[in-house]
């Protein structure tokens, strides 16, 4: 059965002549009556009783009119929840980034993303190992660094800004680096071996004030920030900690804050297909919102 042919039958039944069906089609009528004729042919029943004032169905034509009405009002309905799937935010979206950020900074805002987006599911996964976005092990990555795949669409979410921190209890009792020369004098804890490094360049704290491209000998690793986060709390030593992970710290003190780590770049990521995807369009200018509103 021709469904270009059952449109026009549709058409036609509902204007109720060829006259007022041509009009809306934009077919002449008798490019229209062929189309009936043929229609009615193929299936070889009549489908109009035609009359002076114009066309009436038939009892087959009214049961082939409403099935017609059936299957044209569905095909709208899954035309209008599919533009409605496009346009809302609903469903599942799965975010990763690196353990660190995610703990501190993205999991406490997430709360109020979800009450906004209340038809979408979220999964958080926090790995300092990147996962395949290609192979959809998750939908948007934070990233730590710029992604180097071609069908990764990327855009700059922020800076991150590292400083030497140490606890209230370290500084009462080992005093407070007045000058860089008074960190020789001081205990440091660096980030370990990683693969990738969550960290940008993590020695940079160890070099600060030495010369011919010296380090100061930490005395303790860890291969975690948030370890590396709660030894400083401790009392352990100095570490070099991005600012947003001490944010929410009042054991922390930042030292000489007018020395700087090196900046390193937060982006935010997924694949090409998802880019008109609602739920993680919503989730972008969620996120970008929120970094608008925080200095890193």
């Amino acid at each position: 059965m021709d469904w270009d042919k059952l449109k026009i039958f549709y058409s036609v039944a509902q204007a109720g002549s060829f006259t007022n069906a041509s009009v809306s089609l934009n077919l002449s009528q008798s490019a229209i009556s062929r189309q009936i004729q043929s229609l009615e042919q193929e299936l070889k029943v009549q489908l109009f009783e035609r009359h002076a004032r114009g066309l009436t169905l038939t009892d087959n034509g009214e049961y082939i009119f409403k099935t017609t009405h059936e299957v044209i009002s569905k095909l709208k309905e899954v035309e209008t929840t599919l533009i409605d799937k496009k346009q809302k935010p609903t469903g599942k979206i799965t975010i990763t980034t690196v353990r660190s950020f995610g703990t501190h900074w993205l999991t406490p805002r997430i709360q109020e993303f979800m009450e906004l987006n209340p038809e979408i599911e979220v999964e958080l996964i926090f790995d300092d190992k990147e996962l395949d976005l290609s192979t959809r092990e998750a939908d948007i990555g934070i990233w730590m660094r710029r992604p180097k795949q071609l069908n990764y669409i990327q855009r700059k979410l922020a800076d991150i800004n590292y400083h030497i921190y140490g606890s209230n209890k370290y500084l009462e009792k080992y005093g407070y680096p007045k000058t860089i020369n008074d960190l020789n004098k001081h205990k440091f804890i660096s980030y370990g071996k990683g693969a990738p490094s969550p960290v940008f360049n993590p020695d940079w704290a160890l070099k600060l004030g030495m010369k011919d491209n010296k380090k100061r000998k930490p005395i303790m690793k860890v291969n975690s920030v948030m370890g590396l986060l709660l030894a400083v709390e401790s009392g352990v030593g100095l570490a070099a900690l991005p600012d947003y992970l001490v944010s929410s710290s009042n054991n922390l003190i930042k030292i000489l804050p007018n020395y700087e780590g090196p900046k390193s770049e937060a982006h935010f990521v997924y694949l090409q297909s998802l880019k008109n995807v609602a739920r993680v369009q919503a989730f972008k200018n969620f996120l970008y919102s929120k970094v608008s509103e925080w200095k890193f």
